[in-house]
């Protein structure tokens, strides 16, 4: 295992100015990600490499290399070939987990469609990037995805499968389904996988010829206004964020990581599993999507040594009825991320779950994902505060509204540059020139870099709030009153007011059988935050609205509080 010294040895910021460089004494490397598996299977053919707990499923990284090539070709059998688009519509199950690869072994660009997408958000997402080919499940929890498709593509019912000519999708091909839902134009996954260990019998395994820098992965970003855009993503981009990450946690061959996080997300598929293949660690899915109970159980019974997700996740497993029955000593090391982590719920990650080198990680789907990394060996302050140093081969700077960049210390726009800046979005230059400038891409978070290097989020350019002029991050407020005792949850907004411009909200989450009023929420404010920086409007709800990755959707909240209230859009200040 290769491991870089200290905290990936990143080059800490000069002429007290927001720059940072990552360390470049590890190579890049130019394998694609077929090539990567591969060589994984090569090293370790005998060692478990993937466990799917709700299917039964347990391979080797022999049998999942193997299982791999039979996908392959079997696609290859139907047609699909390098730069056709294949759509994958399903929870983590193993079928995604094999069309990650078998996609990339023959050069067809995957495209990542979330489990929560609707008929409207799937057929955008289906024409956008034209998809040649479709995998889906059959349901997932209230979603019944084939009754959905057929909305759209009614031709599927009469038409033969694989030859599918629909008037809304011109040109979907091929649907897939993980199971057999009995309707004539979709082909079972089971019945791909036999064409395919058919035809390597007869005709071997088929060489495509590949570049790490071709497209291979369409991801779309969860836009809150607007349709979403297509990021899409090269091996390079991946293959080598996936490395950086499994070295900042020192994950190796002998490790099991805990993925309860979803594979269609750059967490799940480059975090999870990019970081396991980069080391031979294996890899333990507990269900087709998160359960705090299932996550718990998953890691006592597998003895995992690494757990993801994001804050949401592990304050429900933190919350968990049962928690004091599951046995979590095995646990070691894991990624937090996805969004700001509670400096509460990261003390008590590490002292409950015996999680002592525990990293938090910051980044975005367009940079593929992962810019910044706690280190296993980051003092606990460190990484409670900041979300660590720059990864490898990247560079970023923090720039003020006209793009200078700022002092140490300052607020401003976080820029990232290097290997894991996206390609683009796809069919959308409009877009990609407005994100990306100089090569330098404009990630829409506000941040600061202290002297060291260590990166703190404050907050994203739409959450910050403007009230009567001061500028107002409500990652402060949060963190704040995280520390009330009788608060689980908490997410601070802004929404307008006619007289300030804007006035500070906060929607609350009390813990089980706690009780509190607005009047208790104000008064643990008072005296310890500015006056201007206590919330005008409290509100107590059971739960947030989230995203499937468990990301908090704050402009959900600002709209319901706008209509609650009848409150203007229109802002004087």
């Amino acid at each position: 295992m290769q491991t870089l010294p200290g905290p990936l040895a990143p080059i800490a910021p000069a002429d007290g100015i927001a720059y940072v460089r990552g360390a470049a004494n590890v190579p890049l490397t130019e394998a694609t990600i077929g090539e990567f598996l591969r060589e994984t299977a090569l090293r370790f053919p005998d060692r478990p490499a993937v466990v799917f707990r709700d299917q039964g499923v347990r391979w080797t990284w022999k049998e999942f290399d193997e299982r791999v090539d039979r996908l392959a070709a079997g696609l290859l059998s139907l047609g699909i070939a390098k730069g056709d688009r294949v759509g994958i519509w399903s929870p983590n199950r193993f079928e995604w987990l094999l069309t990650q690869f078998a996609t990339a072994r023959i050069g067809a660009v995957l495209v990542n469609i979330n489990p929560a997408y609707r008929v409207s958000e799937l057929e955008y997402a289906l024409r956008k990037v034209g998809c040649k080919a479709l995998v889906t499940a059959e349901q997932f929890r209230k979603s019944n995805y084939i009754s959905m498709l057929l909305d759209i593509a009614p031709e599927l019912a009469t038409q033969r499968a694989g030859e599918l000519q629909c008037a809304r999708l011109p040109e979907l091909r091929t649907v897939i389904s993980v199971g057999d839902p009995g309707v004539q134009g979709i082909l079972p996954f089971s019945v791909v996988m036999l064409e395919g260990e058919a035809m390597l019998r007869a005709e071997g395994p088929t060489t495509v010829v590949l570049s790490a820098h071709d497209p291979i992965n369409i991801q779309f970003t969860s836009g809150t206004t607007g349709n979403p855009k297509g990021a899409t993503l090269t091996h390079r981009n991946i293959v080598n964020n996936g490395r950086f990450v499994a070295m900042a946690m020192n994950l190796s061959e002998v490790d099991s990581l805990c993925i309860p996080v979803p594979l269609y997300h750059c967490f799940g598929m480059v975090l999870g599993v990019l970081a396991c293949v980069s080391v031979g660690a294996q890899m333990v899915f507990p269900g087709e999507g998160f359960d705090a109970g299932a996550t718990l159980a998953a890691i006592a019974e597998e003895r995992c040594t690494a757990l993801h997700g994001v804050p949401t996740m592990f304050i429900a497993e933190l919350e968990h009825p049962e928690f004091s029955t599951f046995d979590l000593s095995s646990l070691r090391t894991g990624i937090m991320a996805g969004s700001p982590c509670p400096v509460e719920t990261m003390i008590q990650v590490v002292a409950k779950m015996h999680m002592r080198e525990v990293t938090i990680g910051y980044g975005m789907t367009e940079t593929s994902p992962i810019s910044f990394q706690s280190a296993t060996t980051d003092p606990l302050d460190k990484r409670t505060t900041t979300v660590g140093r720059i990864q490898p081969h990247l560079e970023v700077k923090i720039v003020d509204t006209l793009g200078n960049t700022v002092p140490v210390g300052a607020t401003g726009e976080l820029c990232t540059k290097g290997y894991s800046v996206m390609l683009g979005y796809w069919d959308d230059n409009e877009k990609t020139r407005e994100s990306i400038v100089d090569g330098w891409m404009r990630t829409g978070d506000l941040a600061t870099i202290d002297a060291d290097g260590y990166c703190n989020i404050v907050g994203r350019l739409k959450d910050m709030v403007i009230r009567g002029g001061e500028n107002i991050y409500p990652r402060e407020i949060e963190e704040y009153l995280f520390r009330h005792p009788k608060i689980q949850n908490v997410q601070v907004f802004g929404v307008p007011d006619e007289k300030n411009g804007e006035e500070l909200c906060a929607w609350i989450v009390l813990r089980q059988g706690e009780y509190a009023t607005e009047e208790d929420i104000r008064e643990f404010c008072q005296g310890q935050i500015a006056h201007y920086k206590i919330p005008r409007y409290v509100r107590f709800v059971d739960d947030m609205p989230l995203t499937v990755t468990g990301k908090v959707q704050k402009f959900v909240m600002r709209e319901e509080m706008i209509r609650s209230m009848s409150l203007s859009e229109k802002k004087t200040a």
